[in-house]
């Protein structure tokens, strides 16, 4: 049932503190402070069309896309990007948000194809100097046998798609070994969705036409770049903060949601937990951006089959690791990536080449992502012991530290990636279904839809979500389905 069918208000539950309220605004109340959470708090509140109450388990806003100090440098929860190919609604706002102190950054990284480092994004020169010579030799070979090869006549996995568009050369020596390093599957066993997501250029011609885009007089003026806050990506983040705040946002840091209430199909409350005081708190609409699968968990009494497809649905861990050089530089490339699987890391990147930063002197970060879950022996692993690793795994790959190291210091996140595992559609849509028939309730960002996005992608389902909100706090329905379309044409950008 739709709240636009039923103009009834959900029973509305005493407030331990209630704010004042504006009463011919609804009450929005927002699960996370994560890129999402803010976004939608920054746009309710700027357009003025609801009172907003955003709760956060965490100390601080952001989630993954917050910054944080190591040593006096800036550093991110891993290789973070504004993307040029962001909707302009929201490129116009992050703009505005941060005036000069975002700035348009060249992309300079590289990447270990065949054991030789190639620059990334391919360039095709370099590619033509670089490239191992059987290395693009079996590329072309790929691309002019490709009408004559015989395509996978069974059910499409990640990897048939790949295999038929790309090529075994490409497939088998970069983005296989890289998921099965990501995900801890082999590509038969993932999805379709995840090539989709994943993989903008199906085809080894697309690959070509993308570098020839990066020439001089054909590239545009974001070509190979991308933007980047001057104090840290979360800089993006605290500037939301700060405009949902002034706009009249409260914020609950450090505070526990331990239980959604609901009356049939519709959801009428919750009530969290701040230290040791546990309060109930009502409002109009809740918007969640939350893992489903822990919300699932909070809401009242869900049916059998929907406990039981979201315990299946996983996500892939993280560990980041942090590694202080006395140094003022390790290498000029602001990222690295490892697709071969006998170096754990999947990506290193080097916060101050991010920011063109040379403060503070004297030191610098190298940070690590090293994909891994709970039950993996890295997790167990002490920070110092993680260091040691991360060390020979860069003597490996060629790049020995030769400078002092301070020490090093990780996060670990147990929700990076969702995992697109051949089954996962199914689990996904029973709790998706059944949360979407929860009148009171609208489900959205990378945790809420379970979608592996970047952060631009994040603030448009928000802006989305702030967009089918009407005056009295419904939801068109229709609306929404008609973004969610939308949503699932995105595709990463790396």
């Amino acid at each position: 049932m739709n709240r636009a069918d039923n103009p009834v208000k959900a029973p509305q539950l005493a407030d331990a503190s209630p704010p004042e309220r504006n009463t011919d605004k609804p009450h929005v109340i927002i699960l996370g402070a994560g890129p999402a959470g803010l976004a939608a708090a920054h746009s309710l509140t700027r357009s003025g069309q609801a009172k907003v109450t955003v709760i956060e388990r965490a100390a601080v806003a952001g989630g993954n896309s917050a910054s944080f100090p190591v040593e006096g440098v800036i550093c991110d929860y891993g290789s973070h990007r504004f993307h040029p190919a962001a909707e302009p609604e929201v490129l116009r706002d992050v703009k505005a948000l941060l005036g000069e102190d975002l700035m348009l950054r060249p992309r300079h990284g590289r990447i270990r194809l065949g054991g030789k480092w190639i620059h990334f994004p391919l360039k095709l020169s370099d590619a033509l100097i670089r490239l191992p010579k059987p290395f693009a030799l079996s590329l072309i070979g790929d691309m002019v046998l490709k009408p004559f090869r015989k395509k996978n006549t069974g059910p499409a996995t990640f990897s048939t798609v790949l295999y038929d568009g790309l090529g075994p050369t490409i497939s088998e020596n970069f983005y296989f070994p890289y998921v099965r390093k990501l995900w801890g599957l082999d590509p038969d066993k993932l999805a379709v969705t995840l090539a989709e997501r994943r993989v903008g250029s199906g085809s080894v011609g697309k690959i070509l036409m993308k570098m020839l885009r990066l020439l001089p007089g054909l590239r545009s003026e974001t070509a190979g770049r991308f933007y980047y806050p001057r104090r840290g990506f979360g800089q993006i983040s605290d500037a939301m903060l700060k405009s949902a705040r002034e706009a009249g946002a409260t914020f609950l840091f450090e505070t526990e949601i331990t239980r959604i209430e609901r009356l049939g199909d519709r959801i009428s409350g919750l009530t969290i937990r701040d230290g040791a005081t546990e309060r109930q708190l009502s409002g109009d609409l809740i918007l969640s951006t939350i893992p489903l699968t822990g919300l699932t968990r909070l809401i009242d009494s869900p049916p059998p089959e929907v406990v039981d497809a979201a315990r299946a649905i996983r996500f892939r861990g993280m560990i980041l690791l942090y590694l202080v050089l006395e140094s003022e530089q390790f290498t000029e490339f602001d990222a690295h990536y490892f697709p071969e699987q006998s170096i754990p890391i999947s990506r290193m990147s080097e916060p101050k080449n991010y920011s063109a930063s040379a403060e503070p002197k004297g030191v610098t970060v190298l940070c690590a992502e090293l994909p891994c879950d709970p039950d993996e022996k890295w997790w167990s692993m002490s920070d110092e012991e993680l260091g040691l690793e991360f060390t020979g795994w860069l003597e490996q790959l060629g790049l020995p530290v030769t400078v002092p190291v301070r020490r090093c210091e990780t996060r670990r996140l147990s929700h990076a990636y969702p995992v697109y595992d051949a089954g996962y559609q199914a689990r996904f849509d029973a709790v998706d279904n059944w949360l979407s028939g929860l009148d009171g309730l609208l489900v959205f960002g990378r945790q809420g839809l379970f979608a592996h996005d970047n952060t631009h992608h994040a603030f448009a389902m928000a802006y989305g979500a702030a967009d089918c909100i009407d005056a009295k706090g419904n939801v068109d329905r229709a609306k929404w389905n008609r973004y969610r379309e939308v949503f699932a044409t995105h595709v990463v950008e790396d």
